[in-house]
C-alpha cells in the first residue's frame, strides 16, 4: 500500500483554504488506496534549523541536535514514500512551514554530485519517500503567484534527488464559498481536486485537464481586484 505524510502549513490549520483544499485532495489519494497521515506545521512546534554546524551531517549524520516536535516526525517522513507539502502563498511561506522544510536536512545525505549544472545530494537510504508534490492556495489572481513556492518545492525534490509529482494550485482560493457554504464552481474544484488525488496514486501523475480545472479564475482579474481596494 503507497503510503504518504501530508503537511499543512497554514497557519489556520485546519480552518483555511489551504485545509479546504487539501482535504479533497488526500480523500482522492484515499479512494486510490493510499493510507495518508495529516500533519500541521504550526501543531508540530518546530523550531528554526539554527545550529550552525550541519551536525545532522558531519557530527551524528542522520540525527538532528534539535529536541522538539520534529523529531517525531522525522520517523513519519522515513515511512511515507509520498511528501504533500501543502501551503498558502506568503512571502514565499509561512514561518513554521519553511522550519518544517529547513529541519529536512538530517534525511539528506550528504553525498554530491553534480547534474546539469547543479549540485545535488539525495535522502538517506533508510528514507523512503520517492516523490513529492505541492499543494498551495493564494489569495491574488494569477497563476504567477505561485511561482517561488513552486520553485521551493521543485529544488527540495531535485536536492532529495526525488521526482517532483506536480503542483496543485488554487489561486483566489476564498472565493470557492460564498456565506461559508461551497459554490457551483467550488464545488467543481472540489470534484478535481479528489480525481488529482486519485491519479497521483494510481497513475503517478496528475492529468494537465484536473489541474487547469482546479486552477481556472473564478473572477476576473479586474473584480478581484476592485473587491481587495474596497476594504484599503
Amino acid at each position: 500500500m503507497s503510503k504518504a505524510i501530508a503537511i499543512n502549513g497554514s497557519p489556520r490549520m485546519g480552518k483555511g483554504t489551504t485545509a479546504m483544499v487539501l482535504a479533497p485532495f488526500i480523500q482522492g489519494m484515499e479512494d486510490a488506496g493510499s493510507d495518508v497521515e495529516l500533519v500541521y506545521a504550526s501543531r508540530s512546534k518546530v523550531k528554526p534549523c539554527a545550529c550552525g554546524e550541519m551536525y545532522c551531517w558531519y557530527t551524528k549524520p542522520g540525527e538532528c541536535c534539535i529536541q522538539d516536535g520534529m523529531q517525531r516526525l522525522y520517523a513519519k517522513l522515513r515511512e511515507a514514500d509520498t511528501l504533500v507539502l501543502a501551503t498558502p502563498v506568503y512571502i514565499p511561506l509561512p514561518g513554521d512551514m519553511q522550519n518544517v522544510i529547513n529541519r529536512l536536512c538530517p534525511l539528506v545525505e550528504p553525498y554530491l554530485e553534480t547534474r546539469l549544472g547543479r549540485t545535488r545530494a539525495r535522502f538517506r537510504r533508510d528514507v523512503k519517500i520517492h516523490r513529492i508534490v505541492l499543494v498551495s492556495t493564494g489569495g491574488w489572481w494569477e497563476m504567477g503567484n505561485f511561482g517561488t513556492v513552486v520553485h521551493v518545492a521543485e529544488e527540495l525534490a531535485e536536492n532529495a534527488s526525488v521526482e517532483f509529482a506536480g503542483a496543485v494550485l488554487r489561486p483566489h482560493a476564498f472565493l470557492m464559498k460564498e456565506e461559508g457554504t461551497l459554490t457551483p464552481d467550488g464545488e467543481a474544484v472540489v470534484k478535481a481536486l479528489r480525481r488529482a488525488g486519485l491519479e497521483l496514486v494510481l497513475e503517478g501523475t496528475m492529468s494537465d485537464d484536473v489541474l487547469d480545472t482546479i486552477g481556472r479564475p473564478l473572477i476576473s482579474e479586474e473584480g478581484l481586484r476592485e473587491r481587495y481596494n474596497r476594504y484599503v
